[in-house]
């Protein structure tokens, strides 16, 4: 059974006649070519493209490997163009094309053509890939599967559905895969054989091991914050480790870079100003970060907290941790300043909404907890705080929105706005 992936879809369809270098870009595995090489091109298709003028080329498959010689290339895609109908040229794994971006770049003035690549490694697992093709690329950033996504292609969702998401994550083998075995088995190979791989041929890392060690650690961190000093420290007092806070750093961006991880800076909003640090890591996908624990600290809080912060990046908001300032009087009747946190301000445009995570809030404690940053915040934005369960949907007193974490998860665009 196809999972349509129909957002990346559309947002494909909306990209056509943009005059730009359409970049698909996304960790790999995450089914960038499945998106490219067959739903879309199935949708050319039934909407009256005629195949010969939908250009498709593997480059990793070995029998087109002269076509990785640029002008070779490039002659195969214009010997093609025969007429000014509309083409569309559809690249796969583009970065083994030496100069392949002298390559894109000369289809810009072709008023007839739409190109549209992926790439898996190297240049093309960069965050900044775009700004290769001279301003003129236009990013189409592709996540794992959603739990929305997860549950149409079971055709059902329950508690005991999302917990096995949080467990296993969105990554479209993973969800096809119907034996727990299996799926562990597959992360366990891509871990280790892709993700990691990746990273240690780009950078020339010969020894692993400190790598290794420190995705363990932010995979045991997420939701806390910390930063390069810390993190060395717990090397130095836990691993009795001597690697260094730039060398930490330098594997951090590189974790990013790769998409593998995301990080979230704190911003103080009566200030109106960044903190630099510390700050939070994310995972993009759940099953990876749980892998590499082996299953182990699966505290659904902490999962729950990286569940959501995905779900608002693939909705296209920039997510901040938030902090404001709270007084009071102490025993002693001395004023005292604490920092309260909302664990999510989320940015999209001109729209923004406040996010707290609550996996369970059945005390009145735990809900003045919850609350008590939100309550401070008189700007007029939505606020919301997601609480694990099936609880009913309301509006409280305070004007903040309780929403149960399915009906967030299946119908975000009902809280969050398109």
């Amino acid at each position: 059974m196809q999972i349509k992936r129909e957002k990346y879809l559309q947002e494909l369809i909306n990209a056509c006649g943009n005059r730009m270098i359409k970049v698909v870009t996304g960790m790999r595995r995450c089914g960038k070519s499945y998106l490219l090489f067959t739903i879309f091109h199935d949708y050319l298709v039934e909407n009256g493209t005629p195949e010969d003028h939908i250009i498709m080329v593997d480059l990793e498959n070995r029998r087109n490997m002269a076509l990785r010689d640029p002008d070779v290339l490039l002659n195969h895609i214009f010997d093609r163009i025969v007429d000014k109908e509309h083409y569309y040229v559809l690249l796969d794994e583009v970065q083994l094309v030496s100069e392949f971006e002298d390559v894109l770049n000369s289809f810009l003035k072709e008023d007839n053509v739409d190109v549209f690549v992926t790439g898996s490694n190297a240049r093309f697992l960069s965050k900044d890939v775009v700004t290769e093709f001279r301003g003129r690329g236009d990013e189409i950033r592709i996540h794992p599967l959603s739990f929305r996504e997860f549950a149409e292609h079971k055709q059902s969702y329950s508690d005991v559905m999302l917990r096995e998401y949080m467990l296993y994550g969105g990554l479209p083998q993973v969800v096809l895969e119907n034996d727990p075995a299996r799926k562990v088995a597959y992360l366990k190979q891509q871990f280790t054989h892709t993700y990691l791989r990746d990273i240690k041929d780009r950078y020339n890392i010969q020894n692993d091991s400190d790598l290794l060690e420190l995705i363990t650690i932010i995979s045991s961190c997420i939701g806390s914050l910390t930063n390069p000093p810390k993190i060395a420290n717990t090397f130095k007092t836990v691993k009795q480790s001597n690697i260094s806070v730039d060398t930490i750093r330098q594997y951090l961006e590189y974790m990013e870079d790769a998409f593998m991880i995301e990080r979230s800076i704190r911003y103080d909003i009566k200030g109106r100003k960044y903190i630099d640090s510390p700050y939070k890591y994310y995972f993009e996908d759940l099953g990876l970060r749980n892998v590499r624990v082996g299953f182990r600290q699966t505290e659904l809080p902490h999962i729950m907290e990286n569940l959501l912060y995905n779900e608002l990046r693939e909705a296209g908001f920039t997510v901040d941790v938030g902090q404001v300032y709270s007084e009071h009087k102490n025993a002693d009747g001395k004023r005292q300043r604490s920092t309260l946190e909302v664990d999510f301000v989320c940015n999209r445009g001109y729209n923004r909404i406040y996010v707290q995570s609550a996996f369970a809030m059945d005390t009145d404690e735990k809900r003045n907890q919850e609350f008590a940053s939100l309550r401070k915040l008189n700007d007029g934005f939505r606020k919301l705080v997601i609480v694990y369960g099936l609880q009913p949907t309301y509006m409280n007193d305070d004007g903040l929105f309780i929403v149960n974490l399915i009906d967030f998860l299946m119908n975000p665009a009902k809280f969050i706005g398109e």
